[in-house]
């Protein structure tokens, strides 16, 4: 299906609450799912169903949450084994997972825990990646997670060492825009010049969310609307780096499909204003 290149800026995330929407009506005017890939490694169902139906009507990406690059033990192997089955069956334009650790040992914290910023972490994150890219036979996208704590052996900033991974594993980055704010103001660092420093041509797909404030910090909860701080930051990035694909994360308190997909549509119409923008500048 063909969509014009400002239009992928409309995905959403697919989530059981929308499954009898998607199957008895049309997708409207999004124009891309994002899905989780792991709910997915299983086959069949009313999940698949709706996978199956939104698969011949828009293109489908796969977000990973458990690949681990960043675990001391290395990616599994039968993970990978798992994943490449799912890429098969489902054909995404693109799969991504997350610059995180989550498990040690055969156990697992469900969790996106973040990692040291230090060269050994780079080399070791990298390696990973590159051992996954080649497996599975794509490129994948990595995303920045939100933090709550830093690391005091780490020798670079955060989004110094995002840029050493990308570029020593070359793959691309999955920009979380919130993920940025969220840290920026928890560890006080300048969230405006993060997303400056990430190379335009990394950049395959941003995500945007809603967060809470905890008070003493910010949490990274997907719990409602873009607030406009974080909408002011995805401008900047689209009038420098022009239209990518973006994705509203709704997980918490998760509205109705309309709500969502209105959401997405003020992405679609800020990246074309960012774009036009960035054109008359040009």
């Amino acid at each position: 299906m063909h969509q014009e290149k400002l239009d992928l800026a409309r995905g959403v995330g697919l989530r059981r609450e929308h499954f009898t929407h998607l199957l008895e009506h049309d997708p409207g005017d999004v124009a891309w799912f994002e899905i989780i890939s792991e709910n997915f490694f299983e086959p069949g169902g009313r999940p698949w169903a709706v996978l199956e139906k939104l698969r011949a009507e828009r293109p489908v990406v796969m977000h990973g949450v458990a690949m681990g690059v960043g675990n001391a033990t290395g990616i599994s192997r039968d993970y990978l084994a798992r994943l490449a089955a799912l890429i098969e069956r489902v054909e995404p334009a693109w799969i991504s997972d997350h610059l995180c650790w989550g498990g040690f040992g055969g156990h697992y914290a469900h969790d996106l825990l973040p990692l040291p910023y230090t060269e050994e972490a780079v080399r070791h994150v990298a390696a990973q990646v590159r051992l996954a890219q080649d497996v599975l036979g794509r490129r994948m996208l990595l995303e920045n997670v939100s933090s709550y704590v830093g690391f005091e052996i780490s020798a670079m900033s955060e989004v110094e060492f995002v840029c050493a991974v990308a570029a020593e594993a070359d793959c691309g980055l999955l920009l979380d825009i919130n993920n940025v704010y969220v840290s920026a103001h928890n560890h006080g660092f300048d969230a405006g010049a993060y997303v400056d420093a990430i190379p335009a041509a990394r950049i395959g797909q941003i995500h945007l969310a809603g967060h809470s404030d905890q008070g003493d910090y910010l949490f990274d909860s997907h719990d409602g609307p873009v607030i406009d701080a974080v909408w002011a930051l995805y401008r900047r990035v689209i009038e420098r780096v022009g239209a990518v694909p973006t994705l509203i994360e709704w997980d918490e308190h998760i509205p109705s499909y309309e709500r969502l997909a209105g959401e997405a549509r003020a992405a679609g119409e800020l990246s074309r204003s960012a774009c036009e923008a960035r054109d008359a500048a040009a």
